[in-house]
């Protein structure tokens, strides 16, 4: 169990915990000459039962809140002092409202210095402190008088302590691990040390943990958990960790920071929270207020944005958006404190809702319901919230990361909703099983009156469906399900058409005749540099115009492409082709030229250019000069839709436009032979 103190300045704070444990806790010499605590000291009691109580010494003077609320951060347990001489003063009502919005529930009063009062001057004061603490956590806390010269109320205080420890239920140490840091220093013959409070999870040592927001690799080389070596440190623990690593220093760690699992860190500096405004504030607060947030032990500037339409006055709750100077490693349901950019006195604070606040669309009714679901604090039931909230799907991977949600807590969660999951690379979309079937239903639907309307199409494009279905999926996620759904026989999947399995498009039996002419003409040894509609029709004896005609409607049931004006392709070819381009940038280096494509496909220079012209409009090749990479996005709009076709995450690249249209002109935006439309994304492999 953690214990901090909070009182005015001069209340006997520190003295109360060097009666309690025999620590002073002032160790800078400057606390020392002026008598005053102005930062974090520690100190650590054992109990009869063989538990740890820490303690977290707090500056009271009002010059230092911002370092009280650092060490409150991570508390369990407060020890309220107010001196029986003094009464409750500015800085006492300022730390127990800070306590308060902090949501620390349990604590107790230490009506201290009671050696300098009579009786009827501690029945005042114990009369207000109980006004104090109306209407807050601690209104029903017992109030015990103290002395630190006499002795008096200090064992009775320390066996309250006991039992309070020996009730303390621990924190779940399910999730993973984050630990909050207010020191970071240098010890001989150890190393660089960083010590806190665990605010989740757990860590051993040899573990590899990030420092965040700064993003510093580590790895645990020793741990000190409640003053004693240990092999871990869990939730709730005060732990020193020692750290080694490339860039590890004392001056590279700072209060503020957190040290993480790998997999949670992601900083955020825009983020959707309830804010308290407490009732003592002089007025209500509006759009872009500037404040100083404090998290934990980080303290940094931020702008108040207001999801509502009217002011916060003073005593409400609202709903806003946090938009931060610099990012905080922070995570969703952690409590924050808001104070006057002055640093004259604490606003209100609250909890974190979402740490990934969009800048647009803020307001909508959709982020609303959407703000509502995820403020909910039991995952499970967020997540069903959620579920049926639009977009109605959710990013599971980056929902779990800012909840510090295991492994295991996630595999649970997933099996008692009933949720099904669409995996995209290290990101995992979940939808409930009841919008899974509708959404295959809507999809079957959407199929048959498409193919029933088009009879003469392959297929409809797959972004253009996926525009059309509830929920509407992330393109990625939408590629991985249709490839799920292929899988199953449920659709079939031709380049980037989609259609219903049985779906084909036949020529007339005049039009298969002339095909099964024109075929061989434009196959074999020519398949790289077939003939032109014009020789095709000399060849054939037939007219131009009938030609052309049969060739653009098998490139519009996707057998044939246009690579130039009257210059068709097969589509195996260009299969054979896009594996070409791909070995050849694996070959070197990521980048290839034209005339390596050239010497490769035997194609002549003329019609080399062409190809990779097309190529480039597609997306499928990137130009850069004279040099063109691959593309790893767009690799499925002609290559063979087979186990053995090398993945596209082997040649990399990021997502293009399909066709490069001149946003001008609207040139580029028209339908497209061979398999795709142009508003069509391709399946990612």
């Amino acid at each position: 169990m953690i214990v901090g103190t909070a009182g005015h300045v001069d209340h006997g704070k520190t003295a109360l915990v060097q009666a309690l444990t025999g620590v002073d806790t002032d160790r800078l010499q400057e606390e020392k000459a002026r008598g005053m605590t102005i930062d974090l000291g520690f100190a650590y009691l054992p109990t009869p039962s063989g538990a740890v109580i820490g303690f977290i010494d707090v500056p009271g003077h009002e010059r230092f809140v911002h370092t009280m609320v650092a060490g409150a951060s991570g508390i369990d347990f407060v020890l309220l002092v107010v001196a029986a001489d003094d009464g409750v003063m500015p800085q006492t009502r300022e730390h127990l409202a800070i306590v308060d919005l902090l949501g620390v529930r349990r604590g107790l009063v230490v009506l201290s210095k009671c050696d300098l009062v009579d009786p009827t001057r501690r029945a005042a004061i114990a009369a207000d402190v109980s006004v104090a603490l109306a209407g807050t956590a601690l209104e029903e806390a017992e109030v015990i008088p103290a002395s630190t010269v006499t002795g008096e109320g200090i064992d009775d205080l320390r066996r309250l302590l006991s039992e309070e420890a020996s009730r303390f239920a621990r924190r779940s140490a399910a999730g993973r691990f984050r630990l909050a840091v207010d020191r970071c220093f240098t010890l001989n013959g150890i190393g660089t040390v960083a010590t806190g409070t665990v605010l989740s999870g757990c860590v051993d040592v040899g573990d590899s943990v990030v420092t965040s927001p700064p993003g510093l690799a580590a790895r645990i080389r020793s741990i000190h958990a409640q003053d004693r070596v240990a092999e871990r440190g869990r939730a709730g623990d005060r732990c020193a960790l020692c750290l080694t690593g490339d860039g590890v220093s004392k001056e590279a760690i700072r209060r503020g920071d957190v040290i993480l699992d790998p997999a949670l860190h992601a900083p955020a500096d825009r983020i959707d929270a309830e804010l308290r405004l407490l009732p003592r504030e002089p007025r209500p607060i509006g759009q872009w207020f500037p404040v100083r947030l404090h998290h934990a032990a980080a303290e940094v500037g931020a702008r108040i944005v207001l999801l509502g339409d009217e002011p916060l006055a003073p005593g409400g709750t609202a709903k806003v958006q946090i938009v931060l100077e610099s990012p905080i490693a922070a995570a969703a349901g952690d409590a924050y404190v808001m104070r006057d950019t002055s640093a004259q006195r604490t606003i209100g604070g609250g909890r974190f809702i979402d740490l990934r606040a969009p800048s647009r669309k803020r307001r909508s009714p959709d982020r609303l319901a959407m703000l509502e679901a995820l403020a909910i604090a039991a995952p499970e039931k967020a997540v069903a919230a959620l579920l049926d909230t639009p977009p109605r799907y959710l990013n599971l991977a980056a929902f779990a990361r800012d909840r510090t949600l295991g492994a295991g807590e996630i595999a649970s969660l997933i099996d008692r909703l009933g949720l099904v999951t669409i995996p995209v690379g290290e990101t995992q979309f979940v939808v409930s099983s009841m919008r899974w079937a509708r959404f295959k239903r809507d999809l079957s639907a959407t199929l048959e009156t498409f193919h029933a309307d088009n009879p003469d199409m392959p297929g409809i494009g797959m972004e253009k469906l996926r525009l059309q279905l509830d929920p509407c999926l992330p393109a990625p996620a939408f590629a991985a399900a249709m490839r799920s759904l292929v899988r199953a026989g449920q659709i079939e999947l031709y380049g980037a058409w989609i259609r219903l399995p049985g779906h084909e498009v036949r020529l007339a039996p005049r039009e298969e005749a002339l095909w099964r002419e024109i075929e061989p003409l434009i196959a074999g040894s020519e398949r790289f540099h077939p003939p032109r509609v014009r020789d095709i029709a000399e060849e054939l004896a037939r007219p131009e115009a009938e030609i052309r005609k049969l060739l653009k409607l098998t490139g519009r049931i996707g057998t044939v492409h246009e690579v130039a004006h009257d210059h068709f392709f097969l589509r195996s070819a260009l299969a054979e082709i896009v594996e070409i381009v791909c070995k050849l940038a694996a070959e070197h280096d990521g980048q290839f030229s034209a005339a390596q494509f050239r010497d490769r496909a035997g194609s002549g220079r003329k019609v080399a250019v062409h190809i990779l012209e097309f190529l480039d409009r597609h997306g499928v090749t990137l130009r850069r000069g004279d040099l063109r990479r691959v593309n790893g996005q767009r690799l499925d709009l002609f290559r063979y839709q087979d186990d053995k076709a090398p993945k596209a995450e082997d040649f990399g690249g990021a997502s293009s436009p399909v066709g490069r249209p001149d946003f001008k002109s609207g040139k580029g935006r028209e339908p497209v032979l061979g398999g795709f439309d142009s508003h069509s994304l391709p399946p990612s492999s």
